[in-house]
């Protein structure tokens, strides 16, 4: 099944999921070897026999913010604790918006290198902690974005040989429209394309003139895009680069990544 389906054709190792926009037992029949999941809130955890039963079919991790109540592996690890054996994780500073003020404010390091001690498979992203995670040797779990291919080969010139997973939305087509509306608002949201913006424009389809060229070609640049043979020569290129795994999420929903 993995030899013909739109994931492999598609060059995909890993599919990201996010709980809060699918129901996650879904997952199980997508035909992926990795599934990570991303934090959107503890309200938005899945159940552990979710997790479980998910884990029987493929690798598992679950996006863990190490500063958040529950995950701090220096404080309250509650929910980390409740997670199955099974499951690996990824850990991340977390974004501020999942934070409290108290939590924002937990030193990230100390965090990290506590965790990884209690579980040293588990992958570090580098949103914004990029030294602090390269320092932890771990798998690098890191964003596409218009300079990743020259991040990766450089890091790899220097010497590093560890594992380096890139998380990119991804987009099965190549309409302009349906990818403006899938990812024209995350990538509105990277530094460089807000600046090149005009003031107040649209960031999905109803785009045009400057914004609409501009948001189309940020969406090639943080975004993986095309029908699945395209996508394929975009991910082989990743790889060629130095990425040691690819992990797409669904910007349209799973149904795409299901055929």
């Amino acid at each position: 099944m993995l030899t013909t389906s739109t994931v492999a054709r598609a060059g995909l190792d890993g599919v990201a999921i996010k709980p809060a926009e699918c129901d996650v037992s879904a997952a199980t029949a997508l035909p992926a070897e990795t599934i990570a999941i991303d934090y959107e809130g503890r309200d938005h955890l899945p159940p552990a026999e979710t997790l479980a039963a998910l884990s029987s079919e493929a690798n598992v991790l679950v996006t863990t913010p190490v500063r958040a109540d529950g995950f701090d592996p220096l404080g309250d690890d509650s929910l980390a604790a409740s997670l199955p054996d099974a499951v690996g994780r990824v850990l991340v500073a977390g974004h501020p918006a999942y934070l409290t003020d108290d939590e924002r404010d937990r030193a990230v390091a100390p965090r990290l290198g506590a965790a990884l001690e209690s579980d040293p498979e588990a992958w570090v992203g580098t949103e914004n902690v990029e030294r602090i995670a390269m320092a932890t040797g771990a798998t690098q779990y890191d964003l596409l974005s218009r300079t990743t291919d020259r991040e990766l080969r450089a890091l790899r010139a220097a010497g590093f040989d560890g594992d380096v997973a890139v998380y990119a939305p991804t987009v099965l087509t190549d309409d302009e429209d349906t990818v403006l509306d899938a990812v024209g608002a995350y990538a509105a949201r990277r530094r460089p394309v807000a600046k090149a913006l005009p003031e107040g424009a649209a960031t999905d389809s109803s785009a045009t003139g400057r914004a609409r060229a501009v948001l189309l070609e940020a969406a090639g640049d943080y975004a993986l895009v095309g029908p699945a043979e395209n996508v394929r020569e975009q991910t082989d290129a990743l790889r060629e680069a130095g990425a040691t795994t690819v992990v797409g999420y669904p910007a349209r929903g799973l149904e795409p990544f299901l055929e």
